[in-house]
């Protein structure tokens, strides 16, 4: 194993714990990192090896989340299913669209989640909440949406699982942020399984990023519950993340559209 094997293992360490911590929140890493730290060229490759590792990793840290309670089953399987379709064809879409204005569009729409996420709500949040046909319904149109732009950008759409989640169902963060990792699992291997079909996945690279994710994951997991008790703590460092990465998508994207 050389120093080009660590930069994947690395970055999958650093991706394993936010999605620990924040949920399918933490994906939003996985792109900008293979793109510019590990170096893969075609953004392309970087989505589709990116789904696939968040796709495993996710449901890696999805037992340690069941495990300590935090996840509520009902709302999380409603929202997964009815995103898997939007995911098919957003993944299918995205493959059709140039690399860099991929990223351009990735990096303005992490900066409207950010926005979203400062709000008063979304500090908040009922930890006792249950599903109803209201919710329900809600819960379905936030998935098909979701998974949708989940597929078309290929980050596992947790950075925007998350706060949907949220505002679909008024549970708290620290349930969102475990019950989101069933979506992310789940679009993200639905949007990994149309890239390899076209030959878009890097399968060496995915593997190191794996092995690095389930060690960082572990870690952000019983972080997450430690800080559930302060309320907003999870989602106001979710959004100051969240525009950090944007800010540095936004301005190498642009520099290549624009050069």
């Amino acid at each position: 194993m050389g120093l080009i094997d660590l930069l994947p293992i690395f970055s999958g360490s650093l991706v394993g714990f936010a999605l620990g911590l924040l949920g399918g929140g933490g994906s939003i890493l996985a792109v900008p990192l293979l793109v510019y730290v590990v170096g893969v060229k075609d953004p392309h490759v970087a989505i589709g090896t990116s789904a696939l590792a968040v796709s495993v990793n996710a449901f890696a840290n999805l037992i340690a989340h069941a495990r300590a309670g935090t996840v509520k089953w009902p709302c999380a399987i409603v929202f997964a299913v009815s995103g898997i379709a939007g995911a098919s064809l957003g993944a299918f879409l995205g493959r059709h669209v140039d690399g860099q204005h991929l990223l351009f569009l990735f990096g303005l729409i992490m900066l409207a989640v950010a926005g979203g996420m400062f709000s008063p709500r979304a500090a908040g949040g009922d930890p006792l909440v249950r599903i109803d046909p209201s919710i329900a319904v809600r819960l379905i149109g936030a998935g098909l949406v979701v998974g949708f732009l989940s597929g078309f950008f290929g980050i596992g759409g947790g950075f925007l699982i998350v706060p949907a989640i949220m505002l679909g169902s008024g549970m708290a963060a620290i349930n969102a942020i475990g019950s989101s990792l069933i979506s992310v699992g789940a679009f993200g291997l639905t949007t990994a399984m149309t890239y390899a079909l076209a030959g878009l996945v890097d399968w060496r690279i995915a593997a190191f990023f794996v092995a690095g994710g389930i060690l960082g994951g572990l870690a952000g997991v019983r972080l997450s519950v430690r800080l559930s008790e302060r309320r907003g703590v999870l989602s106001r460092g979710f959004a100051v993340m969240v525009i950090c990465v944007a800010v540095f998508v936004l301005w190498r994207s642009a520099g290549e559209i624009f050069a």
